[in-house]
């Protein structure tokens, strides 16, 4: 069986799913260390202070998602069109299915 083409938008779509998904998970974590840094407290000299580090880690939640969402939908995008284009050259990717 020969992979000859891949849908363009299919790639894309579950790409850029996959990826914020990603983006969640580091968002959590992005986040989980942001409020420990303020639950252990917060050195004087930061220029935000405590609300500042919660802050960061609620945007953490919601910026990552959405940003990672994003660059795997345009990564995915691309992948997928320019493995159309090889393979019309190179003959597509052989898998071997049971």
């Amino acid at each position: 069986m020969v992979v000859k083409r891949i849908g363009v938008m299919s790639s894309a779509k579950l790409s850029g799913m996959l990826y914020a998904l990603i983006g969640l998970i580091i968002g959590a974590i992005v986040s989980l260390v942001a409020v420990l840094g303020v639950a252990f407290g917060v050195s004087s000299e930061s220029p935000f202070g405590a609300l500042g580090g919660l802050i960061f880690g609620v945007a953490a939640v919601i910026a990552l998602p959405i940003l990672y969402g994003v660059i795997g939908f345009i990564a995915g995008l691309l992948m997928a069109a320019l493995y159309n284009v090889v393979a019309r050259i190179a003959g597509g990717l052989e898998i071997e299915l049971q």
